[in-house]
């Protein structure tokens, strides 16, 4: 950054009150966000004593908006949409709507969020439904998966709609001017898949404004084989957790190996730089933050288990899609890509 460049300042709403491990990792993660980001203010959405006590003597750049009510994990999406209008989840994309702040981050029921979502912030014209698009590390980059989970059953027009927003994402986020898009497939041939996955591949090869390279299997994700992958939530869901599961396992037994002996331990001192890469990369927790794609605003879903660390990758992650401006920059291009 020059001199003479001014940061320009981002307000982030954050539902505080419905994630698993409760308000205090959110306000944890408010106040280190706030800490390593001058031009980051945060309104904290909830149970206004709940949230004061934690935060204790305050922090200039954090205020609190009272919610009434709180949507659970287990509570249907249809129920919370109609009885949960007072919630911190509903309240928090309110005040993206309204304009009193630029971003959203819930760690929240996902399915009330997408409902939420889409009643309170909107859709892109011409796209039917919202997915949720992560970066997910790989060999020599990262790769933006969706839908992660916000649809279980896509039609192959839903599927279409997936790769061009996630190819406008990979564009705007990761600078790439030409990102691979290639659909999730049990296979390479033509004639694999079910009849969606076909039919959408039909639709994508027939797209002259997208970089499409046709189906990739599960274990390509991590290769660096695409910049973008397309499939439904059910498959993308099981397909992610599976990965932070195996993330998880790998780095549970690094640590076991390198501290269960003494020649272990004489190993891991020698190797303590290359071993910290690479548990920063695997680690689920620095990659917290996937992107609710589709609304026309900034919607971020932390994973409902998150701990401090994780809830900041959130905050960070909200931070950096408005300062790129994604969802002005999807929706100045979407009506070009739409068929």
């Amino acid at each position: 950054m020059s001199d003479g460049e001014t940061v320009k300042p981002v307000t982030i709403a954050i539902d505080a009150m419905s994630g698993d491990r409760g308000a205090s990792v959110v306000v944890a993660a408010a106040l280190d966000a706030v800490r390593e980001n001058e031009a980051l203010s945060l309104v904290l959405v909830g149970i206004r004593s709940e949230l004061e006590a934690l935060l204790r003597d305050g922090h200039a750049r954090i205020r609190i908006v009272e919610a009434a009510d709180v949507v659970r994990m287990n509570e249907r999406p249809s129920h919370a949409l109609r009885h949960k209008k007072n919630s911190s989840m509903a309240i928090a994309l309110s005040l993206v709507r309204d304009g009193e702040a630029q971003g959203c981050v819930s760690a929240g029921n996902t399915g009330a969020l997408m409902a939420f979502g889409r009643s309170i912030i909107r859709m892109y014209p011409g796209i039917e439904r919202p997915a949720i698009s992560k970066l997910i590390p790989s060999l020599r980059g990262r790769c933006h998966v969706l839908d992660l989970g916000a649809n279980v059953d896509s039609t192959a027009e839903n599927l279409y709609q997936y790769a061009l927003m996630g190819s406008l994402m990979a564009s705007a986020v990761s600078r790439q001017s030409d990102p691979r898009v290639a659909l999730l497939n049990v296979g390479e041939e033509e004639i694999k898949g079910n009849e969606q996955v076909r039919l959408a591949s039909h639709m994508l090869a027939q797209c002259d404004t997208l970089n499409y390279i046709g189906y990739v299997e599960g274990s390509d994700l991590f290769r660096d084989v695409a910049d973008v992958v397309v499939c439904d939530g059910f498959v993308g869901n099981i397909a992610l957790k599976t990965g932070e599961g195996v993330a998880g396992l790998l780095i549970e037994l690094m640590e076991q190996s390198f501290t269960r002996t003494l020649y272990g331990k004489f190993v891991g001192l020698l190797a303590r730089p290359i071993i910290g890469r690479l548990l920063r990369l695997m680690d689920p927790s620095r990659h917290n933050g996937a992107s609710l794609l589709g609304l026309q605003g900034v919607v971020i879903k932390s994973h409902g288990n998150a701990n401090e660390r994780a809830m900041l990758a959130a905050i960070r992650q909200a931070v950096r899609e408005v300062e790129l401006e994604v969802p002005r920059r999807i929706n100045e291009r979407l009506d070009d890509l739409m068929l």
